[in-house]
């Protein structure tokens, strides 16, 4: 790991060859915001959606949260794009590798009880989602539970997302909104959208 003002200082040259390349205020990025998709994925340095889905400056409304999870801000969020953008389509982004995935697994097997009151509100998020799957089959091959546990995870905030707000319910039942799941995968760099 690179200490801290080294990695200030990197991003500071990281913007000025952003601007320096003609990408800065003369291009897109002072653009009017008119996004087509809201993108609410994981906060993994893995998953950029604008790089992943091939985006650029005002392209993608993207909320980002370690597991993907759905929380009042996620939320309203979307709520807000929803509204103000009339973005008419909305993506849960998870992947492959997923961090917060596998800490709850790893808690509900062996609950730890020293994590700290917002580490534990992310994987108290994600529990109900998975924990069924350890009465399964796939408990006794890792791999598989974690494949199932992070489409599981995906799948619930998609659930919560369109079940979760009278706002974003009635812009669905006017076909004005859909909420799909997607699940990257970081050994490839492919998206597979899921059907629940």
């Amino acid at each position: 790991m690179i200490p801290a003002q080294e990695a200030l200082a990197r991003l500071r040259e990281g913007n000025r060859r952003f601007v320096a390349s003609g990408a800065g205020p003369a291009g897109r990025p002072g653009a009017a915001q008119q996004p087509f998709a809201i993108v609410l994925g994981c906060s993994d340095s893995r998953v950029p959606a604008e790089l992943v889905f091939g985006q650029g400056f005002g392209d993608l409304f993207v909320i980002r949260v370690a597991g993907n999870i759905v929380a009042p801000s996620q939320v309203g969020s979307v709520e807000f794009a929803a509204e103000r953008f009339e973005t008419r389509l909305a993506v849960v982004l998870g992947h492959t590798q997923c961090g917060a995935v596998a800490a709850t697994l790893e808690e509900l097997r062996q609950p730890q009880g020293h994590q700290s009151p917002n580490l534990r509100a992310i994987v108290d998020r994600i529990r109900p989602a998975i924990e069924p799957l350890l009465a399964t089959s796939a408990a006794k091959e890792p791999a598989a539970l974690a494949e199932r546990a992070t489409r599981a995870n995906i799948l619930a905030s998609v659930h919560h997302l369109r079940h979760g707000s009278a706002l974003l319910e009635r812009r669905i039942e006017r076909d004005d909104l859909m909420i799909v799941g997607a699940e990257y995968c970081v050994e490839t760099g492919t998206v597979e959208f899921l059907d629940d």
